[in-house]
């Protein structure tokens, strides 16, 4: 890693991680540099993190660097966004750390109440939320389904309550990054999930900005393939968390946080009796299911057998672990827990019909195969039910406060 940079302290270090952005690149930063020069009172600097670029992104940083005061360029032999806010962040001298996308789709308007909740001390780590109230957005359908998929998952499999993980526009404090920083792992697009999640565990304050968030409609994101490892970095912390590998206690002591109260490592309070029961209810949806199945096979095909027989089951499986699982009782709540519940349930069709149409494409429809591939994709879809009913849908506050 090479740098072109300052040695004046400053208070706030804005990095702007770039990968083969030559066109965009100048006058992003150029943007960037005077809205903080007219509106920001502290001194500042904006560190352009070229993450092995191979076009002229390199000479635009360094020319850059140059031109403006206040501007550095660091040039990083590997790829990968994490990996160069994390170098980065390390090295830096500057009391807030932040970051944000070289495409400027958060306004530039939300940076202010961003930094200024950490100068005063009264959040350890802000980040843009395009999913919080008061936040406007421009974007297509696909990506806001994707967007709020992810956060459900986040809050069903890691029981998180920030709202939007990946909205490139956030800021931490730097004493509390150099103890969070060295446990994250990923050094791609998860990085800024591992790191929010390890924050809110840790006890770290967590502060949302709702932002103005026009979409890119020339972004180089890969979608399927950033959606696959967001979901491996998400099974991959949520291992962490049972197991006791990301020590959570001693970050907790660190960033002077109360201890959490003794339990069994990785065992949540009545888990093992809600997962009994939930797994007979389970039994019992999953036998009625494919039932319904072989039934309706025949009359409305694989695609629509499998939507009316999982629709079917899964308001009677929301309401019987309504009651029986998770313990909420009356009819208060019932309503928004059904409506919550078919959400989930939307997950799971996705995963079933997926699994049938990928089927599909490499042998006929029918047979044996069709059968292992709707119970395979219904038993993954069965835990990532579990977990969001548990996390999300029947919360312990939420449910306490339905059953009122």
């Amino acid at each position: 890693m090479t740098f072109t940079t300052l040695t004046t302290t400053t208070v706030l270090d804005v990095v702007v991680p770039v990968y083969n952005e030559e066109r965009g690149l100048g006058s992003c930063v150029r943007k960037l540099h005077a809205d903080l020069t007219q509106t920001f009172p502290y001194t500042f600097r904006i560190t352009i993190a070229n993450n092995a670029s191979t076009d002229g992104t390199r000479a635009v940083a360094d020319e850059l660097a140059r031109e403006l005061s206040g501007v550095a360029a660091v040039h990083l032999a590997e790829k990968g966004r994490g990996r160069a806010l994390k170098a980065v962040w390390t090295a830096s001298d500057a009391a807030v750390l932040a970051y944000m996308d070289v495409d400027l789709s958060t306004d530039l308007a939300a940076l202010a109440p961003l930094v200024a909740s950490l100068i005063s001390g009264h959040s350890d780590l802000a980040i843009g939320s395009r999913l919080a109230r008061g936040a406007r957005v421009v974007r297509g359908p696909k990506r806001e389904f994707i967007s709020r998929c992810y956060n459900l998952i986040l809050r069903g499999a890691l029981a998180t309550r920030f709202t939007d993980a990946q909205c490139g526009f956030k800021a931490i404090r730097a004493d509390v990054a150099r103890r969070l920083l060295p446990h994250v792992e990923d050094t791609g697009w998860f990085f800024d999930t591992e790191l929010l999640v390890l924050a809110e565990r840790a006890g770290a304050r967590i502060h949302e900005v709702p932002v103005d968030w026009v979409d890119d409609p020339d972004s180089r994101v890969d979608i399927v393939s950033t959606a696959v490892a967001d979901l491996k970095g998400v099974a991959r912390v949520a291992r962490g968390l049972v197991t006791g590998r990301i020590p959570i206690g001693e970050l907790r002591v660190q960033l002077g946080r109360e201890p959490l109260e003794p339990q069994t490592p990785g065992v949540p309070a009545g888990l093992f009796k809600q997962l009994v029961r939930f797994a007979a209810v389970g039994v019992i949806s999953t036998v009625a299911y494919l039932l319904l199945f072989v039934v309706l096979r025949g009359a409305l095909g694989a695609q629509g057998a499998n939507l009316v027989a999982l629709l079917i089951t899964a308001i009677a499986n929301t309401a019987a672990n309504r009651r029986f699982t998770f313990g909420v009782r009356g009819r208060r709540g019932a309503g928004r827990h059904q409506f919550e519940g078919l959400i989930v349930f939307g997950l799971g069709l996705a995963l079933t019909s997926g699994s049938l149409a990928l089927l599909h494409l490499f042998s006929a429809p029918g047979g044996p195969a069709e059968l292992v591939a709707v119970v395979g994709a219904n038993l993954l879809a069965t835990v990532l039910r579990f977990l969001l009913l548990r996390n999300w849908v029947f919360r312990p506050r939420r449910a306490a406060e339905a059953a009122g």
